[in-house]
């Protein structure tokens, strides 16, 4: 595993990306690779940043420093902070794509612009983009999966994994937190399991991945793929690449903030994900792998891979350069929309554009002069952004190698004053990975696929807390319980889907002030299939199935119901690689499991349970373990 995330978006300023438009300079800062104990990829060679030249040396770059303004950081430092300081600033400027002259001339002018108000969507027509709506019960659907089962040989995934989850409770990285209160595989854990389920199941070589950190994630996401032996992954399968921070400014002469003798430096965004792919070299190594698509994924929202065979299969039937995958948008909602914009001057571009812009955008154009309204759907005709994409790799890596891995940046500067000169804390360019399109050319294909929530969304963003709030507001919870119901509903959705007979409500509660609605306990592991079509495969056309509400049902493996399965209860069927079940007839009844509200001293024994306020009660459970290959059958 190559060693080589990001900070969450935040709502943008009116100057939605306002160098995007136009030309654009520096960009990223990333750490110099390190590799970590499990093995050295041989195919990363990472490229250097700065302006391509020679690495500075410390007194080369202290002249680059006064030139640009910055002889403010030089003040009362003593020669051995000095000497700190030139040490950093040869890393900045060696890491940023245009080094440190890129980063101050693309400060500068984003910060004239900010100031004078520009608008960057002066003259552009804001219309609908081009895209596919999926309805899994439509025979389409089931067309769209089949072609992306193809794909999936062809794919390589990219985790944004920066995050820690101080903001959930959480004291550890959010990609180690478990799903499922009941079944405690982390994310991570769940991910690779469902990339290896496509991998077995596509038929090719080994699916790549690729992870992006951050300073504060990185050595913790590595320590936990080497203690858990990648999660079943081949060493070079992975590379985690760490994206380090951009330096801060505090004023609109863009001169760095500094204290401690050392540049302040901040998170660039989670557009560094680009440069970092260019910098080490990872989009040619998958070139040469063979593969055609890459998927970037959130690292806490677990339902993307029911629906990636389908998403996949939409972007190699409309060959999209670029396919953002979308919900359905309520206007007003802080969601932000996928619009095509198009200029008189020729200038094309189809892109998310912020919630609190698209609002004054649509206002501004002849077409939509109502504003943010709702179509004749119920919804904006705009879909809404999540942030899940897949690109093409053909033009990926043409774009990547014809800009450098520069991507478009903003600012968002809070004044001090009226002058607009002043900041009341350091500002920093930021960027976003949602906004690669507009490096790309106007003959780029970029589309999008809509999809229902339930089958495509429910991040965990929140601590227990806030999302009591945010339900008490009638705003998405969004947290750990709403995750772990949300998965529950979907699976036990594509089970009814497959002719099983099973409700899809079991038991309401209000855990930590969160309202839940929790269907029967339906746990279908990644080996027990990721598409559609995967699980339907699973039950039998002559299989009588019947799960009640109260009922708990785990699936690992190749767990195959031909017969009578009736469940009323909990019931764990587990098999290991190589080993094949059929159940053809089986009756559960038993005590089961529980939700119910934890209390406070289970809450302070155990933060997973904290961070959801309710507890999970094994009362009872029929187990079945295959841990050796072989085919079994369940017969009662």
């Amino acid at each position: 595993m190559a060693t080589v995330g990001s900070a969450p978006s935040s709502a943008r300023p009116l100057a939605l990306l306002l160098l995007a438009l136009a030309a654009h300079g520096g960009a990223a800062l990333v750490a110099p690779p390190s590799y970590c104990k499990l093995s050295r990829s041989p195919h990363l060679t990472p490229l250097r940043g700065g302006s391509g030249a020679q690495r500075l040396s410390g007194e080369q770059v202290k002249s680059k420093l006064l030139e640009l303004g910055q002889e403010h950081l030089f003040e009362g430092l003593s020669e051995d902070q000095q000497e700190g300081l030139l040490s950093q600033a040869v890393e900045l400027n060696s890491q940023l794509p245009g080094g440190l002259e890129g980063y101050v001339s693309s400060a500068r002018r984003l910060l004239r612009e900010s100031a004078e108000g520009v608008n960057p969507f002066d003259g552009f027509a804001p219309s609908v983009p081009t895209g596919e709506v999926l309805d899994p019960e439509a025979p389409e659907y089931i067309q769209m999966e089949a072609a992306g089962q193809q794909e999936l040989k062809h794919a390589g995934f990219v985790l944004v994994a920066g995050g820690l989850g101080e903001r959930l409770g959480y004291d550890g990285i959010k990609v180690s937190l478990p799903l499922y209160e009941a079944e405690r595989r982390c994310f991570l854990h769940l991910y690779i399991s469902h990339i290896l389920d496509m991998q077995r199941r596509g038929g090719g070589g080994p699916i790549p991945l690729a992870i992006m950190t951050s300073g504060d994630t990185h050595d913790l996401t590595v320590a936990l793929l080497a203690e858990n032996a990648n999660f079943g992954m081949e060493k070079d399968q992975i590379t985690v690449m760490r994206q380090n921070k951009v330096p801060a400014l505090v004023d609109a002469r863009a001169r760095f903030a500094a204290s401690g003798g050392l540049i302040d430096t901040k998170p660039h965004g989670h557009g560094d994900v680009h440069t970092l792919m260019h910098q080490h070299g990872v989009v040619k190594a998958w070139a040469g792998m063979g593969v055609k698509w890459v998927v970037f994924f959130q690292d806490t929202n677990s339902l993307i891979f029911r629906s990636l065979p389908a998403i996949l299969g939409v972007s190699a039937t409309r060959q999209f350069d670029v396919n953002s995958v979308c919900v359905p948008r309520t206007p007003g909602e802080a969601v932000g929309g996928i619009c095509r914009l198009e200029h008189p001057d020729g200038r094309r571009y189809t892109v998310n554009v912020e919630y609190n812009q698209l609002d004054p955008l649509l206002r501004s154009s002849e077409g939509f002069g109502g504003g943010d309204v709702a179509g004749e759907s119920g919804y904006s005709p705009f879909p809404g952004n999540i942030n899940i994409l897949v690109f093409g790799l053909d033009r990926y890596q043409r774009v990547l190698q014809d800009t450098g891995g520069r991507m478009s940046e903003f600012v968002n500067p809070k004044y001090a004053d009226g002058s607009k000169t002043a900041f009341k804390k350091p500002a920093r360019l930021e960027c976003m990975m949602q906004d690669f399109p507009l490096l790309l050319p106007p003959d780029a294909s970029v589309g999008f696929t809509q999809l229902d929530r339930w089958l495509c969304f429910s991040p965990v963003k929140n601590r227990l807390a806030d999302a009591a709030a945010k339900a008490a507001s009638g705003l998405p919870p969004e947290c750990a319980g709403t995750a772990e119901a949300d998965a529950m509903r979907m699976n036990a959705r594509i089970l009814s889907m497959s002719g099983v007979s099973i409700p899809l409500e079991g038991s309401r509660g209000t855990y930590g002030g969160v309202p839940l609605s929790f269907p029967p306990l339906v746990m279908l592991l990644p080996s027990f299939g990721t598409g559609l079509t995967d699980i339907n495969s699973r039950i039998g056309p002559d299989a009588d199935v019947e799960v009640s509400g109260r009922s708990a049902l785990l699936l690992e493996g190749e767990v195959n119901v031909e017969g009578r399965l009736h469940l009323d209860g909990a019931l764990e069927i587990r098999a290991v690689s190589g080993a094949s079940v059929t159940v053809r007839s089986l009756t559960v009844r038993n005590d089961g499991w529980a939700v119910r509200a934890a209390t406070q001293q289970e809450q302070d024994d155990d933060e997973m349970v904290r961070m959801r306020g309710y507890k999970v009660d094994k009362k009872e459970t029929r187990v079945f373990v295959f841990d050796t290959p072989g085919e079994f059958v369940i017969d009662e």
